[in-house]
């Protein structure tokens, strides 16, 4: 099978235009960029790792919004049709939303499931852990959002005065206080590989203090040590929200 990974669009994270800016935290994004949540400026490119992939690197698909529908740069794996990518940001990040392009078709994941804060992951462990919360990928040649914050409320009695009541969180965001995501895709919905065209996040930004520690990854491990994870094929559906 023939790949473009073709680098000369400069619309993906490890580009030399790929810019920051971490005095104060009144980060805007430009409009470019769509949605001002868009936390393309503060992923940690020189550190995306992806793992059974093919070719290219993991910050070939953090793209800027402009370059989301963009098919000829992409992720495909290698030894079978699972996938790991893991995104550090350069500071704390209170996540709202992932957004995913991938396929076409049957080359889209069955499933995508997301892990918080995990410096340590790949295929030998990552069936043993419970994620921070998953999601089932529906087949399009769209961009696709999943919303991660998950907060519930539950309304509380107004006390005395019954006109009024109260909205109280029942449960705390999932993920409030971000440094890196891991994305494991476990399956393919039947082809053979699967391929992935833009990975995004939604969000908002708070500068880190505390230095990073940089860990080094084996970027593309030996075929002959992955073995697939038994039990984690999956049914597409419609994204949860």
């Amino acid at each position: 099978m023939s790949h473009n990974h073709s680098h000369s669009h400069g619309g993906s994270c490890g580009d030399e235009s790929h810019g920051h800016d971490h005095h104060g935290h009144n980060h805007g994004i430009p409009e470019s960029q769509g949605h001002r949540g868009n936390l393309w400026a503060y992923v940690d490119c020189d550190n995306v790792v992806a793992l059974n992939v093919e070719s290219g690197k993991g910050s070939d698909v953090i793209k800027t919004w402009d370059a989301r529908m963009d098919e000829e740069v992409f992720l495909e794996s290698d030894a079978d049709d699972q996938m790991i990518i893991r995104v550090p940001f350069t500071g704390s990040v209170k996540l709202r939303a992932l957004l995913l392009k991938a396929g076409p078709v049957d080359q889209t994941p069955a499933k995508v499931s997301l892990f918080s804060n995990v410096e340590h992951l790949d295929f030998s462990d990552i069936a043993d852990r419970k994620p921070t919360q998953e999601f089932n990928v529906a087949q399009s040649r769209e961009v696709g959002e999943y919303h991660v914050m998950s907060v519930s409320f539950v309304e509380a009695s107004g006390g005395q005065n019954p006109l009024f009541s109260t909205l109280v969180f029942d449960r705390p965001a999932k993920f409030p206080n971000v440094t890196s995501v891991t994305l494991f895709f476990p399956a393919s919905q039947g082809a053979d590989t699967t391929k992935i065209y833009y990975v995004g996040f939604l969000g908002s930004w708070t500068e880190r203090k505390d230095a990073p520690v940089v860990t080094v990854y084996e970027v593309k491990p030996n075929v002959a040590d992955h073995e697939k994870i038994q039990g984690m094929d999956g049914m597409p559906s419609a994204p949860q929200h």
